[in-house]
């Protein structure tokens, strides 16, 4: 497993903590199984099977949010079907948390119409989206100054992701 210097100040959080990189630098995200814990297991699951690496920011909304996940953004994010594609595995029931709300640096998951049709995209949400509170699955955090690297996200930016602590 690859590591990053920032490793193991990260490793003593609790919860899971991944690791995306970026060109733009390194962003840790700790998630919350305690609120989610089937989209946690399979976000864990995904990266440790490589899933998102890769795979592009195919959707970046100015002060809403960035999305990422769609496997078909791989080659291109212009390529046809790009932002409906997802792993294969079902689909995800919505689990809700009042105690996580779409807030700046939120990991939420992105769905179809269906509040039962999450998969592998999500979003980090880079200003608050109140309106998106108990309608998407909110399942972690952009940790410490990891949104200063957020904000420079363009839309095809690619990832690396990594699993720092299960």
């Amino acid at each position: 497993m690859e590591t990053h210097p920032d490793d193991a100040k990260y490793a003593q959080r609790s919860g899971p903590i991944l690791r995306m990189d970026t060109e733009r630098g390194s962003i840790y995200l700790q998630l919350f199984p305690d609120a989610a814990p089937k989209h946690c297991e399979r976000i864990v699951k995904l990266v440790s099977e490589g899933f998102y690496d890769g795979i592009r920011f195919h959707r970046i909304v100015p002060r809403f949010v960035a999305q990422i996940g769609d496997p078909n953004s791989r080659e291109s994010v212009d390529a046809p079907g790009v932002g409906s594609g997802g792993s294969s595995y079902p689909n995800l029931p919505l689990e809700v948390s009042r105690a996580y709300k779409n807030e700046r640096g939120s990991l939420a998951m992105a769905r179809k119409p269906d509040p039962n049709s999450a998969n592998s995209q999500f979003y980090i949400v880079l200003q608050n989206a109140p309106h998106l509170d108990m309608q998407y699955t909110v399942f972690g955090r952009v940790c410490d100054d990891g949104m200063t690297i957020v904000d420079q996200i363009q839309r095809g930016d690619a990832v690396k992701m990594t699993l720092v602590k299960q």
